[in-house]
């Protein structure tokens, strides 16, 4: 049966059975991915923090935010998802004038999963990356963030947060395409695909790879059905290429 016509016909309620018929085409786990058997059943929760900033983009962190929080119907891990500042704010701002509240503090040591979304760097004079750039902060939590254990995952010029954290400097990595020519001058080793994925740092392209990032996370970290039943119930197939290293 074809892909499309598997995610048609199946349902969120319907779909563990469905999504065990694919699993076996889905494409190649990233290395080391024959250590990680049975993703879905690792002890204790798989623990995502979403990070925030005034100017964000909204699409960048709300995509992979409702990727990871659907992922727990279709895992037995437990998923815990939750948006964090790296400036004790409890509320943000997005680029359309959306209003967040709520925010949690930072604490990426109690983090698997740290997203970073971009936003704003188009307009100089506007919140946003180039904004929280400039200021400091973030990237320098970000640079202290990184440890053994933790995956930092960046979507569209979410990118560029990471790069002034010095994340991305000779590593493999994407950003949204206005944006990679500054990606690969400040070091990162540009690669045309959807999704790059360097162990502990994964990146995506523009937008709505959000999306794309999530779910190659959630099948990373939770298995192929978890993330091909998250596809089905948001009605929604992955594209794009997903670069890993072999």
């Amino acid at each position: 049966m074809k892909r499309r016509e598997l995610l048609r016909t199946s349902t969120a309620l319907g779909v563990t059975g469905a999504v065990g018929a694919f699993a076996g085409t889905a494409a190649a786990a990233p290395a080391g991915a024959a250590e990680r058997a049975d993703p879905g059943e690792r002890g204790g929760p798989l623990r995502v923090q979403v990070v925030m900033f005034d100017g964000v983009e909204e699409l960048d962190f709300a995509a992979p935010y409702e990727v990871f929080a659907a992922a727990r119907f279709f895992t037995a891990r437990p998923v815990e998802v939750r948006y964090v500042s790296a400036t004790r704010t409890p509320g943000i701002t997005g680029a359309y004038g959306t209003a967040v509240g709520g925010i949690g503090r930072w604490a990426p040591g109690e983090a698997d999963i740290l997203v970073v979304p971009g936003g704003g760097y188009g307009r100089p004079d506007s919140p946003g990356v180039r904004a929280e750039i400039e200021r400091g902060t973030l990237p320098r939590a970000l640079a202290a963030a990184a440890r053994p254990g933790l995956t930092i995952g960046a979507v569209c010029t979410g990118a560029l947060l990471c790069s002034a954290a010095g994340l991305t400097r000779n590593r493999p990595c994407t950003t949204h395409h206005r944006a990679r020519a500054d990606l690969e001058r400040q070091g990162g080793v540009l690669k045309n695909a959807r999704v790059v994925d360097d162990g502990d740092l994964v990146t995506a392209g523009g937008i709505t790879s959000g999306l794309e990032l999530g779910l190659w996370l959630v099948r990373r970290e939770l298995g192929p059905e978890a993330a091909l039943g998250v596809e089905a119930m948001m009605e929604y197939e992955a594209r794009g290429t997903v670069w890993t290293r072999s």
